[in-house]
């Protein structure tokens, strides 16, 4: 198990129930991943606060997300199983929020139509990794923490293991295994603004690339609408949407709510893409912030109501940016989130093209389409990392362990090697910043022909310099080693977001092309897979798969239901309990 976040604890699990020996490696500490930035809810229709809420719904709301070039069947069984996994984190231990009568409450959120997200106040991550984590320690499940994996090894076609190094002192590991499952996450480091941390380098994606996995949909980059603008260091860290959810207004610098005229029904809680969008339109208008955002405003909730509701953000705000969200509205800008692109798998079993691999979570792709919505990450990383857990259980059962080809890991151990022992001058962190200015300025949030090729002449530059990069030190507790290592993932998924990008010349869900404004009905048939020709980023294309006739009739009614209510600021809230 690659990774330790909420996909692949929850794999872990999984598969240790199913009588598999597992090992998990993490490349920071066991309970340190992105999960826990995903702070507003988890999306399951449970319909405890909406009765009507039900998984046809939810699918119908995620495939329309998506801009329906999901996987259709990912799409039916997240929004079938979510309700399931909910309550089953419950008997790991986790509290949610309740209703007075002790029911999970339900919050609403962008482009859900119902109110739908369970949750922990503003802490939901949190609270799943916790439990995860208490699950993971109770099992016996064996970690390895502070290790980075570079390379997958191959006995034939067939995944048997993964090579990297201890973090600390930068001793080389070899780690055998029957079947490998990669729960990295996602990529965000590649850009200069983003709410991911340092850990987000794509290491899994680009593992599985390199071993000759297909990426599905690397185009599709997600610019969550609030991210922190000022002071400068903060820049980026996330702004949950659950503010919104609460009832915050989005106004530019002139006081205007601007989203009732960009989506006049949804308003602030549109999907992502467009409230991205229109957060980026009002800038150029000349109607931003002072700092290039515009203002997210939670005051008329009262200082009560904020407290209990967002006690992460009131506390984010006041430390960081010395701001009291209870007096003054937030400074609020897009910032790189999450990554609908990833590993391609199938739907059932996370198995990606090569035998023996599987993937969840965000380096898996296919559920989220063009376009995430907020919450469905969560139940994502528990439908999906359940099911990669018991295939690839299921898969070791009939499997031996494969012949370690010793070529491969000398060649890795080499390339590790390199910066430490080759003469060239090269700055990995320089070219790390210059990279992430690079994707930020050409392939950001408004993208076009000129801007994307220009990015792409400047990330094939880049690449060619990564090979003179050296560092001085030794292996121990070097991050400048660690950095350059990282950066080669880095280079390839970049170049696979920008030649896809140049390819999809239209605009759909987070792709927006300024040159290329409407959707183009031959593009929204197909998808975008990017691959490895000796050692080259290639692309090609595959048809969307249609989905059966039974679900196809859920979107014929064009009538839409009403969308997900809130209660009006005036509205005391009610106090939720816990059982």
């Amino acid at each position: 198990m690659i990774g330790a976040g909420g996909a692949g604890m929850r794999a872990a699990i999984e598969a240790a129930a199913a009588g598999a020996r597992v090992a998990v490696v993490c490349k920071s500490l066991l309970g340190k991943a992105h999960t826990v930035m995903a702070e507003g809810g988890i999306a399951a229709a449970l319909g405890n606060l909406d009765p009507d809420d039900n998984w046809q719904v939810h699918f119908q709301d995620t495939m329309r997300g998506g801009q329906m070039i999901n996987n259709w069947r990912m799409a039916e069984l997240h929004a079938r199983e979510s309700p399931d996994r909910v309550y089953e984190l419950e008997t790991y231990g986790a509290i949610f929020d309740r209703t007075p009568d002790g029911r999970v409450l339900q919050r609403a959120f962008g482009a859900h139509t119902y109110r739908r997200l369970c949750h922990v106040g503003d802490r939901t991550g949190l609270e799943m990794i916790r439990s995860l984590q208490d699950r993971i320690v109770q099992l016996g499940i064996e970690v390895h923490m502070e290790v980075t994996l570079t390379r997958l090894l191959k006995d034939g076609d067939r995944v048997i293991g993964a090579f990297g190094y201890n973090r600390i002192d930068g001793a080389f590991m070899t780690f055998r295994s029957k079947a490998v499952i990669i729960a990295t996450g996602g990529w965000g480091r590649i850009y200069k603004v983003t709410s991911n941390s340092w850990e987000g380098t794509g290491d899994g994606v680009g593992m599985g690339f390199e071993a000759g996995a297909e990426v599905l949909d690397p185009e599709m980059v997600q610019f969550h609408p609030t991210g922190m603008v000022w002071p400068p260091g903060v820049r980026g860290i996330l702004v949950t949407e659950a503010v919104r959810g609460e009832g915050g207004y989005l106004t530019n610098s002139q006081g205007k709510r601007f989203m009732l005229e960009y989506d006049p029904k949804k308003k602030e809680l549109s999907s992502r893409d467009v409230v991205a969008r229109s957060i980026y339109k009002e800038v150029q208008a000349g109607r931003g912030t002072e700092h290039g955002g515009a203002y997210l405003d939670v005051r008329h909730l009262g200082a009560e109501k904020i407290k209990k509701t967002l006690p992460s953000m009131y506390e984010q705000f006041l430390r960081l940016a010395d701001v009291d969200i209870a007096k003054a509205p937030m400074e609020v800008a897009p910032t790189i989130h999450y990554a609908m692109g990833g590993l391609r798998v199938e739907a059932e079993t996370g198995a990606t093209t090569l035998p023996g691999l599987y993937a969840a979570g965000e380096a898996a792709a296919g559920l989220h389409g063009a376009n995430r919505l907020g919450g469905n990450s969560l139940s994502d990383l528990l439908v999906f990392g359940r099911r990669a857990g018991e295939a690839a259980a299921a898969y070791q059962r009939n499997t031996g362990l494969g012949t370690i080809d010793e070529r491969q890991v000398n060649d890795e151990q080499q390339l590790l090697l390199l910066p430490l022992v080759g003469e060239g001058k090269e700055n990995p962190y320089l070219l790390q910043q210059e990279l992430q200015g690079a994707m930020q300025d050409g392939a950001g949030l408004a993208r076009e022909e000129k801007s994307l090729k220009a990015c792409l002449d400047r990330v094939l530059e880049l690449r060619q310099r990564s090979a003179r990069i050296h560092v001085p030190g030794s292996r121990k507790y070097n991050p400048g080693w660690h950095t350059a290592r990282d950066l080669r993932f880095m280079l390839t998924i970049a170049e696979a977001i920008v030649r896809a990008a140049i390819e999809r010349r239209e605009s759909r869900g987070a792709h927006w092309r300024l040159d290329y404004l409407e959707k183009d009905p031959a593009l929204g048939r197909v998808n975008f897979i990017a691959y490895s020709d000796a050692g080259r980023v290639k692309l090609k294309t595959r048809p969307v798969v249609e989905m059966p006739p039974e679900l196809a009739k859920l979107f014929a009614d064009t009538a839409a239901p009403p969308p997900a209510s809130r209660p009006p600021a005036s509205t005391p809230p009610k106090q939720p309990v816990r059982r």
